[in-house]
């Protein structure tokens, strides 16, 4: 711009109040619409702010999703882990009821080992018991030995029915025996191979019954019969006999061994 038509423009503004006016509206329309450039510049840096913030809330939300997935797995993971849990427990529950039905059974076992070390007590006991009779009955049946020994020294040989007379006498009045004569027919012809009468003499002591056969001369064919005398009585009577005894003042050496071998009691002079 030159200087006159500066100048000129400058005297415009100064006489002509309605030429100051238009340009004083021109300059504000002006300063208007360069602020509303800078406005719109201004809303479309808003507008990428929010779309950027938006990007950003969607990108959040997605890692909210990704964490609530994880959360749900890591629960799923806790529920399994507790329901691994309750199985261990339940195992565990089931050990102990094991176990404790284990201590069952081992007290039980102890308990049924003690009644039996109870039982084998009292068997020992009535054993020693049974052995203390038989010392007893050995002691008796020596001091009987020794009187035969004194009836033979005495008498010599005598007829058996005294001898068995003495003999009676002796277990009863010495010993306390119940001495009596069994006396049965045997019609099978068990003892002596045909039908005959069987004739027995029983000592009886502490319902013990003992078969005792008196002979003045012990045969091997003697301990047989004895066998047979007993077997027959324990057929007829449904008893047991509990001993077979032979008494002779002379007994020969198979008699002793038959004896011995067959368990009949030999007493001899």
């Amino acid at each position: 711009m030159d200087v006159e038509l500066k100048e000129r423009f400058m005297e415009l503004l100064e006489r002509d109040k309605e030429f100051r006016y238009a340009v004083a509206g021109y300059l504000g329309l002006a300063e208007i619409l360069k602020r509303m450039d800078k406005l719109e510049e201004n809303q479309i840096k808003l507008w990428e702010n929010i779309n950027k913030l938006w990007e950003e809330v969607r990108s959040l939300r997605e890692g909210q999703n990704r964490l609530w997935e994880s959360v749900n797995k890591l629960w799923e993971e806790v529920k399994s882990l507790r329901e691994g849990q309750n199985r261990l427990w339940d195992e565990v529950r089931s050990l102990r009821e094991g176990q404790e039905k284990l201590w069952e059974e081992v007290r039980s076992l102890r308990e049924g080992q003690n009644k039996l070390w109870e039982e084998v007590r009292s068997l020992r006991e009535g054993q020693n018991k049974l052995w203390e009779e038989v010392r007893s009955l050995r002691e008796d049946f020596s001091v009987m030995n020794r009187k035969l020994d004194a009836l033979g020294a005495r008498w010599g040989i005598m007829a058996e029915e005294c001898f068995r007379e003495s003999l009676r006498g002796i277990l009863e009045k010495e010993f306390g025996f119940r001495v009596e004569r069994w006396i049965r027919t045997d019609h099978e012809g068990y003892v002596f191979g045909y039908k005959e009468q069987v004739e027995i003499d029983l000592a009886i002591s502490d319902g013990k019954v003992i078969l005792v056969e008196v002979t003045s001369h012990a045969k091997i064919s003697d301990v047989f019969l004895v066998k047979r005398k007993a077997e027959f009585y324990s057929k007829v009577e449904g008893r047991k006999v509990d001993r077979l005894i032979i008494v002779s003042p002379y007994a020969d050496d198979k008699a002793k061994t038959a004896c011995i071998t067959h368990g009949v009691e030999l007493y001899t002079v």
